[in-house]
């Protein structure tokens, strides 16, 4: 079987990361995405257009697919069948068979190489999930049974942290001060200079830390499909219901109910950043407010105010903490 063309819609995907080998592709018009895919969403490798082609790789070995490849508007290809191009290739002199190959075999290498990078630098980060609930339930447990309670919060035994932290739970010294430096920037903690190299330790929001440990943890151990997650995106939009349901009493309910044409005029003066009726789409769909409400030519929504005032600290501790390095 010799050279074909084949047509795509936008979005069609031509093959998955993982299928079979069994051609390469000439664009003849449109445009393709080549990308792979990382958890819910996709990461695109390159982009392909008219006279280029993509899939060679292939040719040699016939390993599956390293890439999904897919239309990104309606989209002709030559389809060059490796079967037909083998036929070709034995006519080929020796020496450039073996050139051929051997640049091949090195882009192989190449990409085993840069993918081994990307791994090992996706790897640079301090704290893993369960890391951050072991290190902050450490702190919970020892400010709980041998913290002293003061007006300003409750003081841990520096000496009592660091043996619960290195003996007990066999984590390093050093993760947990990056841990406290980065509750302190938070205002959970405090840390005070003594003077001689000593320091006070003070848990601020003991309540806010306990209940963080307590729901990130429930948090990870929930089935994928059934969490609830707040994307550090939506959290402004999370602190802006909060401002304004703030000036909202509650119902008998509990449950505030704010205009959504209100905080899209005024968000900008309120908040420093203008929040509009469509951004709160996402928070909808996940049940964190209540439908949208038309009266009166404006849009509302009611949402239980004390829990969005509860889990905006714990979602700030986890980016936060996600993105220290190590």
């Amino acid at each position: 079987m010799g050279a074909a063309a084949r047509k795509l819609v936008s979005n069609e995907i031509l093959f998955r990361e993982g299928d079979s080998s069994e051609a390469m592709y000439v664009v003849k018009s449109g445009r393709l995405s080549i990308f792979k895919t990382k958890g819910k969403g996709e990461i695109e490798l390159a982009s392909v257009g008219p006279g280029q082609m993509f899939g060679e790789m292939a040719f040699f070995d016939q390993r599956p697919r390293s890439a999904s490849v897919k239309a990104t508007q309606d989209t002709e290809v030559i389809v060059l069948p490796f079967s037909a191009l083998h036929a070709q290739f034995k006519g080929f002199p020796e020496w450039l068979k073996s050139m051929i190959k051997t640049i091949n075999d090195h882009l192989r290498d190449a990409n085993v190489r840069i993918k081994n990078l990307e791994q090992a630098t996706t790897d640079t980060k301090a704290f893993s999930p369960h890391t951050i609930t072991k290190l902050c339930a450490i702190l919970s447990l020892v400010a709980s049974k041998y913290g002293e309670t003061t007006p300003d919060g409750v003081v841990i035994p520096g000496g009592t942290l660091r043996k619960f932290t290195i003996q007990i739970f066999q984590e390093p010294t050093n993760k947990m001060q990056k841990l406290v430096e980065q509750l302190v920037g938070l205002g959970i903690m405090k840390v005070e200079d003594l003077g001689e190299g000593k320091q006070r330790t003070t848990i601020i929001k003991s309540d806010t830390l306990s209940g963080f440990v307590e729901f990130y943890n429930e948090y990870l151990f929930t089935d994928a499909g059934k969490r609830v997650t707040v994307e550090e995106s939506e959290l402004k939009i999370v602190r802006g219901l909060i401002h304004f349901g703030k000036l909202q009493a509650p119902n008998d309910k509990g449950l505030v109910r704010v205009s959504l044409n209100v905080i899209q005029n005024e968000s900008m003066k309120a908040l420093g950043h203008v929040l509009t009726t469509n951004d709160f789409n996402s928070v909808i769909s996940k049940n964190l407010v209540g439908e949208k409400e038309s009266a009166k030519n404006e849009l509302f929504v009611s949402f239980d105010l004390k829990k969005l005032e509860s889990i905006l600290p714990f979602w700030e501790i986890i980016y936060t903490l996600e993105k220290v390095p190590r």
